[in-house]
């Protein structure tokens, strides 16, 4: 296959919400403004009106249409309704590229894949975890049938893309050393996300935008406002943005540790629209695996202190002093108070711009995707 030839390359995922979805639209607009055609089949079931709107907004990239099928969370025997009408479509398409994200698009791109290949089709299976099945434990029956299972499917998979090294330890660690291709190539942020947001005068001392659920931690953050507060001597200011199911108990919590006045709390927004509310973003998770708020944060210019989870090591740097211990409010309320009393030191410990930029743009990350598709295609 000539390197100058366009592919029509199919991206099947279960759930269109988080980072599966954001990941998926980046590379279809960055693969479609390059030629490429390209599609989608994910679920039917899931995701609302500001999924449907972000539908809108990527249905111009894709060419081989939009196909959303009922695909539910835990394996069943409907699923085999399903495999069959995505079997069905994605025939019809002829794609020279599967690509699977998650455990359960993985499973559709790869067996599909492999029965157009029993009937001598050409198409490249390729899979990408994003936590999926990673998130099992392995002392559990659950976690261990699950590991077996994506053992077994590696047989059937021409190249695993991880999107963080993180994520292929953890990978390596609960499945096994990969017994085919595996690469990582990073998550990174278009254009738009790529220049400064300014503050307004009115900007917070510290910003929380994220899910309210205790995984990402504003219990954390709260505390170590409080923290940060006597640590510098004078009343501060935070804003905490975001929606979850934890959001009633975080608003107890900064009442009852009389910060109801200090901390304000707004719904969910367009990111750079929260970045304009402060200079420095505090993502306190006590678990991630590559986060797009650390990427589209630094993006626009903000100091990002962070836990050292996942893959945001991999971003900051894993000797940067902007991170901390998941879970310690203490030692993150330390750092919140000396990067607000101490600006020029904030700014020095932040990633370089231009390597950030090099490292984690969404235009690297399709062209090192496509540098993928290819090689596979070539050594078929």
């Amino acid at each position: 296959m000539s390197s100058e030839q366009p592919l029509r390359i199919i991206h099947c995922f279960r759930s269109p919400v988080g980072g599966i979805f954001r990941h998926v639209r980046d590379l279809a607009e960055q693969h479609s403004k390059a030629g490429h055609e390209v599609g989608i089949v994910c679920d039917s079931s899931t995701g609302g009106e500001h999924e449907e709107r972000l539908f809108e907004q990527i249905r111009p990239y894709l060419s081989l249409g939009l196909t959303r099928l009922p695909i539910r969370r835990s394996v069943s025997v409907r699923d085999v309704r399903a495999v069959w009408d995505s079997y069905k479509t994605i025939k019809s398409l002829r794609p020279d590229v599967l690509h699977g994200h998650g455990a359960k698009g993985g499973v559709l791109a790869r067996a599909i894949g492999s029965v157009l290949r029993v009937e001598r089709y050409r198409v490249a299976r390729v899979y990408s975890p994003h936590g999926g099945s990673l998130h099992f434990d392995p002392s559990k029956l659950s976690g261990r049938a699950v590991f077996f299972i994506e053992r077994r499917l590696e047989r059937l998979t021409d190249q695993l893309l991880f999107v963080c090294g993180y994520e292929q330890s953890v990978y390596e660690s609960k499945i096994g050393n990969p017994r085919c291709p595996a690469q990582v190539v990073y998550n990174g942020i278009g254009e738009q996300d790529l220049s400064p947001v300014p503050t307004g005068p009115d900007g917070a001392s510290f910003l929380y935008v994220g899910m309210l659920r205790d995984l990402k931690g504003p219990d954390v953050f709260v505390d170590a406002f409080a923290r940060a507060e006597r640590a510098v001597g004078h009343p501060l200011s935070a804003l905490i943005i975001g929606d979850g199911p934890d959001r009633e108990r975080y608003e107890r919590m900064r009442t009852q540790m009389g910060l109801g006045l200090r901390i304000d709390m707004l719904p969910a927004m367009p990111v750079r629209d929260a970045f304009a509310r402060s200079d420095i973003v505090v993502v306190p998770s006590r678990a991630e695996a590559m986060p797009y708020i650390v990427l589209e944060a630094l993006g626009a210019g903000k100091v990002v202190i962070a836990t050292r989870v996942g893959g945001i090591p991999e971003v900051l740097g894993e000797d940067s002093e902007a991170l901390v211990a998941p879970g310690s409010s203490e030692e993150l309320s330390r750092v919140m108070a000396k990067a607000l009393t101490s600006p020029e030191w904030a700014r020095s410990i932040m990633p370089d711009a231009k390597t950030f930029r090099a490292r984690f743009s969404a235009s690297t990350m399709a062209a090192d995707v496509m540098e993928v598709y290819r090689s596979r295609l070539k050594t078929d």
